[in-house]
């Protein structure tokens, strides 16, 4: 067992440029201190330097950090594209072992809208369409029917809020971490 029943855990999970960071940022904006960010880019493209694959080691990572802030008493946002079929199985293992409400998100955004919004990141010269193509997959939802899909209609300010208000995370104070 990880956390404790006052921990929250969320996944965020999407294409690229969906709003995952965005969303994660206005999330532990609005909530403050004692709440952990868990980026699939950090871990893997920073801490790592690692490619996106099978079995790779940034899966078991984001397991660990993700387990070793819940046992702090942090709350924890797992954010990245974290597909179903490479990291399915460990986030649900880690949604079957945490103590506390776990929701997790799926934020979907046509396949144009990913062009355009990839177009203002500092990649975007570096990564082009072939390549997002490749990447993207279609509503890639976890089994089991956990996942809450949250569409491009939705603003980040709106998608914030409701996150916030449907795991608690709206009502609990803040941490003296």
């Amino acid at each position: 067992m990880v956390g404790t029943e006052e921990t929250r855990l969320v996944v965020l999970r999407g294409n690229s440029a969906s709003g995952k960071s965005s969303v994660a940022a206005g999330i532990r904006e609005k909530f403050g201190r004692g709440l952990a960010l868990v980026s699939q880019d950090n871990l893997r493209r920073i801490v790592l330097r690692e490619r996106d694959r099978p079995g790779a080691a940034n899966i078991g990572l984001i397991d660990t950090v993700a387990r070793y802030a819940l046992d702090a008493g942090y709350h924890v946002v797992v954010e990245g594209i974290l597909y179903a079929d490479r990291y399915g199985e460990m986030l649900a293992q880690l949604r079957a072992d945490h103590c506390g409400p776990t929701h997790a998100y799926y934020l979907h955004v046509p396949f144009e809208q990913t062009l355009a919004r990839h177009a203002t990141k500092p990649i975007a010269n570096e990564v082009g369409e072939p390549q997002l193509r490749d990447w993207y997959r279609e509503l890639d939802l976890l089994p089991g029917g956990i996942e809450t899909v949250i569409g491009a209609d939705s603003t980040l300010n709106e998608t914030v809020d409701r996150i916030m208000l449907d795991t608690g995370l709206a009502g609990l104070p803040a941490l003296e971490h």
